[in-house]
């Protein structure tokens, strides 16, 4: 795809142009490296300044910045740009390959390993050297990039995009201690996901050990992403890079988990729990709310003492600030 007619966007994605619609863009681009054959957008209002330098030949914006997007030239009005954003590179990904002559490519690389009692649709797509073992399902339009390993009667529902490495169903990390050793506890479930959910390159999710590990429709994992044996995490919650959550945590819906934050195991987030960076999260939290918490390691018992202090520390201010105004005369 060369040019695409501004009309063309309007009528796939809506919004109201203002401006030439017989006029083409041949790219997308941020406010400052646009030039005038690309579309760009503002959204965060921090980057307001750079709207009146963009060269961008039309602009996507919010109605409170349509005058000023006017003043430089073509815009494209809607209440929601980063979205339209969001969907426009969805259209230009779909027309650009559309572009292309792809009709010749097996949905199924030479390179992959499928057994024969896989079920693969016949519109799902399976990468170069992908593994996909006994009893695995993958869903209508799915796609799995390279190097994707999908275990033994683990499930990939519709739509669904794998990264490269992903790994769904290796063993869940399950050893019972005996006499200083370890012994191994079979994991005899497996990994379900939903439809509409994308899994980072090399994120692992573990199956399950007696139930199976569920990922719900809509669900986005970032890269470098653990998921312990039977976690289940509810739908369209979305998790940042380098995340780890331990066996048998229940994640609620409409989630967010920062990047590096750690979830311990066998603990409830309760719908629309947001969780900043690297905080470890180590109770159930059973209101929607932003929580964070970053706290200095340390020996166990001086750690427990001195987070019980710390929770503590505002009840004392109160009573600090009331005995100086006892004392002051």
């Amino acid at each position: 795809m060369t040019a695409v007619r501004l009309g063309l966007v309007i009528e796939a994605l809506g919004g109201v142009l203002h401006g030439d619609p017989e006029a083409l863009v041949a790219g997308l681009a941020s406010l400052e490296s646009a030039t005038s054959a690309d579309l760009s957008f503002l959204s965060n209002p921090k980057y307001r300044r750079q709207l009146a330098a963009s060269r961008a030949g039309c602009i996507i914006v919010a109605p409170e910045f349509m005058i000023e997007a006017l003043s430089r030239g073509a815009c494209i009005v809607t209440d929601q740009p980063y979205v339209y954003f969001a969907r426009l590179t969805q259209f230009w990904k779909k027309h650009l390959q559309a572009s292309e002559d792809v009709s010749n490519e097996p949905r199924i690389h030479p390179s992959a390993v499928v057994h024969p009692l896989a079920s693969i649709s016949a519109s799902a797509f399976i990468g170069p050297l992908c593994v996909v073992e006994r009893g695995a399902t993958i869903g209508a339009h799915s796609v799995l990039k390279a190097r994707v390993s999908v275990g033994e009667n683990c499930h990939v529902g519709e739509r669904c995009i794998l990264h490269s490495g992903v790994v769904l169903g290796a063993d869940g990390f399950g050893f019972a201690p005996h006499q200083g050793e370890w012994e191994k506890i079979e994991q005899l479930g497996a990994v379900r996901l939903g439809h509409d959910v994308e899994v980072g390159a090399n994120t692992c999710i573990d199956r399950g050990a007696l139930g199976d590990t569920v990922i719900e429709d809509g669900v986005k994992l970032d890269n470098l992403i653990q998921i312990g044996h039977n976690v289940r995490i509810g739908r369209h919650s979305a998790l940042a890079g380098c995340v780890g959550v331990a066996g048998s945590a229940v994640i609620g819906a409409h989630c967010t988990v920062g990047g590096g934050a750690v979830i311990l195991g066998h603990l409830v987030l309760a719908d629309h729990v947001h969780i900043s960076a690297a905080s470890v999260v180590t109770r159930s939290l059973l209101k929607p709310g932003h929580y964070s918490g970053i706290f200095p390691i340390d020996d166990n018992a001086s750690w427990e003492k001195n987070a019980a202090t710390l929770k503590q520390l505002h009840r004392l201010r109160e009573r600090l600030l009331h005995l100086e105004k006892l004392l002051m005369p």
